[in-house]
């Protein structure tokens, strides 16, 4: 009895040979359909990337300022009216044991405005506030012109502003004046960025003593600033209410500004998701114009296909060779994708300060993505060209 020879086995290298035949033969067609999948990779690279890099960023942020502020405020009555911390609340919150340092603030009735010609309700959004001469060193900000206030100065109609309440001034300098209330006030510093306290940032900061002297303050306090050691956060923040109100503790409200800079990143890994999914999207679309690209491939290779079948090539190899051939084409989709994602992440970081960063396994999840693409385009233009007979095949014209 006659033993049919048994075909000859593929190598790897012959796979990845043969496979790559019919991507060298029509090079336009192959950028054309692995740049669907380039951008789908990019896009979803990039999304992570950004997104890793913005949270970084955070992180540093918060390093840099502390977690371990924690901010006083009014709440409201049992009869729904607004209530007022003590006068000396900020000195009831010195007492307390593990508190570093404390500073208030007490919003003002009156407003600013770049000359006394300009409309009173045309504010600009900026807050006139009276603030304690600790205040700075309590929120470890900066001043970028001029000088913060101190003892003399807090009784003066002297005015400190805001980073961009001087910006929505126009005030760039110090020693202009601005109107306030019903008098002239003198600009004496402009400080830097607050990132725990977005309010500094846009109020008029003048001293108490000035504030009940020139602008009719009452001298309560709205918001107090308190810092203590890291690991004394929690119980400070639980006995500050009763510390500042003993009568009325449930009067008052304690939060940590440090909450809302992680509730942001949150936020922010909502949306990223989105970004995701529409990355997904555009990956699925590149998915099927690599299965469009291979059938196509087919079609126009049958009689290739059916001299390998005659020569003794079998289903197994022919579904093989298209199906690697499919797999390329996706690779080097995603390949060029995830370089372009990398050096958008980078170049989008770098122009916003921020540390650029792109997860590793982001990359990894690009290449498992890529090939699961490359295999599920490619199965069954795989299996349709294994299933030609290589006499119809050759008979194609």
């Amino acid at each position: 009895m006659t033993r049919r020879p048994a075909p000859a086995r593929l190598s790897p290298s012959d796979v990845l040979r043969v496979g790559a035949v019919g991507l060298r033969t029509r090079p336009t067609r192959v950028i054309l359909s692995a740049l669907g999948i380039a951008i789908g990779i990019a896009t979803m690279i990039a999304v992570i990337g950004i997104s890793s890099s913005s949270r970084e960023e955070l992180l540093r942020q918060l390093d840099r300022l502390g977690t371990n502020m924690l901010t006083v405020s009014a709440g409201q009555t049992l009869f729904g009216e607004e209530a007022k911390l003590p006068v000396d609340a900020a000195a009831m919150v010195r007492r307390v044991g593990p508190v570093r340092t404390a500073a208030a603030t007490g919003s003002v009735d009156a407003t600013i405005r770049r000359t006394d010609r300009i409309p009173e309700a045309v504010t600009g959004g900026i807050a006139v506030q009276a603030a304690t001469i600790d205040l700075l060193t309590t929120l470890e900000g900066r001043v970028v012109k001029g000088t913060w206030l101190n003892t003399a100065t807090e009784q003066r109609p002297a005015v400190v502003l805001g980073s961009k309440a001087a910006e929505r001034l126009g005030v760039t300098r110090t020693g202009v004046q601005v109107w306030m209330g019903d008098r002239w006030f003198t600009v004496i510093g402009i400080l830097g960025p607050m990132p725990l306290a977005p309010e500094i940032e846009r109020s008029a900061l003048v001293g108490f003593p000035a504030a009940e002297k020139h602008l009719d303050f009452d001298g309560h306090p709205t918001t107090i600033y308190e810092r203590s050691a890291e690991e004394s956060v929690e119980a400070v923040r639980a006995v500050l209410p009763r510390t500042v109100n003993p009568e009325n503790p449930e009067e008052v409200n304690v939060s940590r500004p440090s909450d809302a800079l992680a509730a942001r990143a949150a936020a922010a890994g909502a949306f990223t998701n989105l970004l995701l999914g529409l990355g997904g999207v555009a990956l699925l679309v590149g998915g099927v114009g690599v299965a469009n690209t291979m059938v196509i491939s087919v079609l126009e290779r049958r009689k290739e296909i059916g001299l390998r079948r005659s020569l003794g090539a079998t289903r197994g190899q022919v579904r093989v060779q298209f199906l690697a051939e499919s797999l390329l084409l996706s690779a080097l989709g995603g390949i060029a994708g995830s370089v372009l994602g990398a050096l958008a992440t980078i170049g989008y970081a770098l122009s916003r300060d921020w540390p650029p960063v792109v997860p590793p396994w982001a990359i990894g999840g690009a290449i498992g993505a890529t090939l699961l693409v490359g295999t599920v385009a490619g199965l069954y233009p795989a299996m349709r060209a294994a299933r030609l007979s290589p006499t119809v095949a050759l008979a194609t014209t």
